[in-house]
């Protein structure tokens, strides 16, 4: 009895230990907004209150390109690309929300519907009419939903290690053999500890109250591929934008699975617009092997693979990549 006594007290003291050292408070959304908004940031509110941040930047009578971010991203993720692009086409990128400095919302939606109507307002309240639509991984998903909702506001998708529908991840027997072999792939990458965790009960009740820092520095290593880009000043923006008041409340309070379970699957076929498909073959987060799916499923599309790069490839190497974006661009307004 007095063993276990002693192994209670020991196991209380250390819990305490840890609450004391590990645990970590918001940081003031006045603070991360001084240090991370500049003189290309706007903010719109929209009719549900939610205060919406994004940038309009580039050559102003270009093209207009709209670019979504991905999970626990932000729009700073694109800003390689917009000064490579930005020399040719007017760019815009948007923090949705329970991301970024749009972060919590009143409404506490978070999911895909959220994300169609945040576009939507952004690009009403700029006036487009007609734009070339991007995004990475959650933020393709974005794109081709928002594509399906508004097929006539979208000339082209860029879609950028872009989650697909749900039902593309259940194979069927004929695919399992090939599920196998994806599945060894995958486990020679390191993956993303934090989004394994995000699927646990147990571990989101806890996340609102401990320093994210740790796992955050592992999934971005993960994620960019173990990129030298990842460096501190990039964990920190990430670190900083998750901690801000209140939006890693709003992380925490999004369903499991950004796609969702739905009883009917969406219907990618129909999307005549030209759609370029980009992919980072180390990707450790959405494997290289959906590429034939969305090939087969869009009608109009180009691919451009990138042996070396991982699920970042527009941060990863903003030159390469830009510049197979420009090729395309280019090609649409031969056409």
């Amino acid at each position: 009895m007095k063993i276990i006594k002693w192994s209670l007290g020991i196991l209380l003291v250390l819990t305490a230990l840890a609450g004391i050292f590990l645990f970590k408070g918001d940081i003031p959304a006045a603070l991360v907004d001084t240090k991370y908004a500049n003189a290309n940031s706007q903010f719109l509110t929209m009719k549900n209150g939610s205060r919406v941040h994004y940038r309009d930047q580039g050559k102003k009578d270009g093209v207009a390109v709209v670019l979504i971010h991905g999970a626990m991203a932000s729009l700073h993720t694109w800003e390689p690309w917009v000064a490579i692009l930005g020399k040719q086409y007017r760019v815009i990128t948007l923090d949705l929300p329970a991301h970024g400095l749009t972060g919590r919302v009143p409404s506490a939606e978070y999911g895909s519907e959220a994300f169609t109507q945040t576009i939507h307002g952004v690009t009403n309240n700029l006036g487009l009419e007609q734009f070339v639509l991007g995004g990475n991984s959650m933020g393709g998903g974005a794109t081709w939903r928002y594509t399906l909702a508004h097929p006539e506001r979208v000339m082209a998708m860029v879609l950028v290690d872009s989650v697909p529908p749900g039902n593309w991840q259940r194979p069927n027997e004929n695919e399992k053999e090939n599920e196998k072999e994806t599945n060894k792939d995958r486990e020679k990458k390191t993956s993303v500890v934090g989004f394994s965790l995000m699927r646990q009960d147990w571990f989101r009740a806890m996340a609102r109250y401990f320093d994210p820092k740790l796992l955050i520095g592992q999934g971005l290593r993960s994620a960019y591929n173990d990129s030298p880009v990842v460096d501190e000043k990039l964990i920190y923006r990430y670190y900083d934008l998750i901690m801000r008041e209140g939006t890693r409340g709003a992380i925490l309070s999004r369903s499991r699975s950004y796609r969702g379970v739905t009883s009917q699957a969406p219907d990618l076929s129909v999307l005549t617009q030209p759609s370029l498909i980009m992919w980072g073959a180390q990707d450790a987060v959405i494997p290289v092997s959906l590429v034939p799916l969305f090939e087969q499923t869009l009608p109009n599309t180009t691919t451009v693979i990138y042996d070396d790069l991982g699920h970042i490839p527009m941060e990863e190497d903003p030159e390469r990549t830009a510049k197979d974006v420009v090729a395309f661009l280019q090609a649409l307004q031969t056409e």
